[in-house]
């Protein structure tokens, strides 16, 4: 059994910044892909970043240049680090990860972002 636990989510105004951070814990042999959605009230989830095992990154085009995406594989542990958020960066934020060849997901974190 494979668990994602999240951290780092809150209130900060517009401008300011958040790192979220997502642990793994279980029986884990080989964590792949890790990344970050989102979803917003009344929308459905989005992928804002994704990581690779070797670093490799993609991130949405609205976050590109403000969201920073990054991992410790030796912690099993994925981060992101936010800045310039935005009020449309509103949203519970939902870490994810391929580990094991099964995907996992965790329990969200909300971020609240204030004009």
């Amino acid at each position: 059994q494979v668990q994602l636990v999240e951290s780092g989510g809150g209130l900060v105004q517009a401008g300011g910044s958040l790192r979220l951070s997502c642990a793994a814990s279980g029986t884990i042999f080989r964590i792949n892909v890790m990344g970050w959605y989102r979803q917003a009230p009344g929308k459905q989830r989005e992928l804002v970043a994704t990581i690779t095992r070797g670093g490799l990154t993609n991130y949405r085009d609205s976050v590109k240049g403000r969201f920073t995406i990054s991992r410790d594989n030796a912690k099993n542990t994925v981060y992101m680090q936010m800045n310039s958020l935005k009020s449309e960066d509103t949203a519970v934020y939902y870490c994810y990860a391929f580990v094991n060849g099964m995907e996992y997901w965790g329990q969200g974190t909300q971020v609240t972002v204030s004009s």
